[in-house]
């Protein structure tokens, strides 16, 4: 036991230690970070403020109107309109409004694009309210009538649930699912298949064969792998969490979250759940194919090609759930959600849309932990015989040998 976790540690370090590792890793968040730097960069080479300056002779008119906007959107210290116009030159702000009461209130708003619809929605609200107070005056109504008049409709609303929001979530959710597996599964099937096959023939694994048993070499060798993937998903994890917290802080990022801040959520839901289990097995099973493609290859020089096999049936369950993104009750889907190397495609999908049971989930997840087992068992059992065949003999008699080796 202690030999096969020294294999494991070997196998871990190697490939930690290895740039392509650390830029495999870094490399969502760099492009997030260039992603945020340009988007900063952007709204503030257009404009340095958002702000609005507020003109009027009235100064209870002007005040009101900073009241309703709140003084983070209008700026203060600008109260004429020729200081307005040298700061909107400046872009000091966005525009200016000049406001003017009587027995009609006005407003006139300069900028060099059109105001913001929040904006004018806030301000003619607001001079509207100012309005109605005015004619109400003017009128000279009796009680009664300004009773009659202050009587506004009803409106009562019923949420059941927001389909839309909900329906955009799991497409989301499925696209960045699927795409997690398939990028991950590519990269340690390609990384495995060429660890294993580099090896193929060396006299130095007759050698390694007569300290320790064939089937721990191999465990340690997938043990080791397996750790190197935790570690990646453990730093996407950590990783994606401090980037969503520091993002809600980003004064840029606001009016996004606002907008779509409960879309968000639930995409995280969708996928920090027994879905990020299914991607983890998926691997597994992958590697593990892709350790006894490896295993397989005539020569050590046939190494770039010993994951197309793995390669190639990923890409066949890849492509497979495309079609299902929106009818995740379908009879095929329900199937292939318990098919091993399917599974990790098709139960996630069905568990974003909500049509899997958690009987379902678990029967699911214990086929798939079962075939695990039983494949690492089995190619563990047989893998000396794999191993040490140098020769450039047919694959099917390569496999035929192996499979008899004792």
């Amino acid at each position: 036991m202690k030999k096969m976790w020294i294999v494991t540690l070997t196998t871990y370090l190697r490939q930690v230690k290895s740039w392509s590792f650390v830029i495999l890793v870094l490399s969502p968040f760099i492009m997030l970070l260039v992603s945020f730097g340009v988007g900063f960069v952007s709204a503030n080479s257009t404009s340095s403020s958002d702000d609005i300056a507020v003109i009027a002779k009235q100064p209870a008119l002007r005040k009101g109107y900073i009241q309703v906007a709140g003084k983070d959107n209008v700026d203060t210290k600008l109260t004429t309109a020729k200081a307005a116009q040298h700061a909107l030159k400046k872009n000091d702000i966005s525009g200016y409004v000049i406001l003017s009461a009587g027995q009609q209130y006005s407003a006139v708003y300069h900028g060099k694009e059109a105001m913001s619809a929040s904006d004018k929605a806030q301000l003619t609200g607001y001079l509207g309210k100012l309005q109605t107070q005015n004619n109400v005056a003017q009128a000279k109504l009796t009680r009664q009538q300004l009773k009659q008049l202050s009587v506004q409709p009803a409106f009562k609303q019923v949420v059941q649930k927001r389909e839309g929001i909900v329906k955009m979530a799991r497409m989301v959710s499925f696209w960045i699912l699927v795409f997690m597996v398939y990028m991950i599964l590519t990269t340690y099937a390609s990384i495995t298949a060429q660890e294993i096959a580099s090896e193929k023939g060396a006299k130095v694994m007759e050698m390694v064969f007569s300290s320790t048993t064939a089937s721990k070499y191999f465990c340690g060798k997938i043990l080791g792998v397996l750790m190197v993937i935790a570690t990646q998903l453990l730093v996407y994890l950590a990783g994606g969490w401090v980037s969503l917290v520091a993002a809600k802080q980003m004064n840029m990022a606001k009016p996004f979250f606002d907008q779509y801040g409960s879309l968000v959520n639930q995409v995280v839901h969708n996928l920090v759940n027994v879905n990020l289990l299914f991607l983890f097995l998926g691997v597994i099973i992958y590697t593990i194919l892709a350790a006894f493609s490896g295993a397989l290859v005539s020569k050590a020089e046939d190494a770039s090609k010993a994951a197309y096999p793995a390669v190639y049936l990923s890409m066949i369950a890849f492509f497979a759930t495309f079609p299902f993104q929106n009818n995740a009750d379908a009879l095929m889907v329900k199937i292939m959600s318990y098919v091993p190397f399917f599974s990790s495609y098709f139960m996630p999908l069905r568990i974003i849309n909500q049509s899997a049971s958690f009987m379902e989930i678990g029967i699911s997840l214990g086929i798939l932990i079962l075939t695990i087992i039983g494949l690492t068992w089995y190619i563990s059992s047989i893998y000396k015989g794999l191993i040490l065949q140098a020769d450039e003999s047919h694959f099917w008699q390569r496999l035929r040998r192996g499979v008899a080796y004792k």
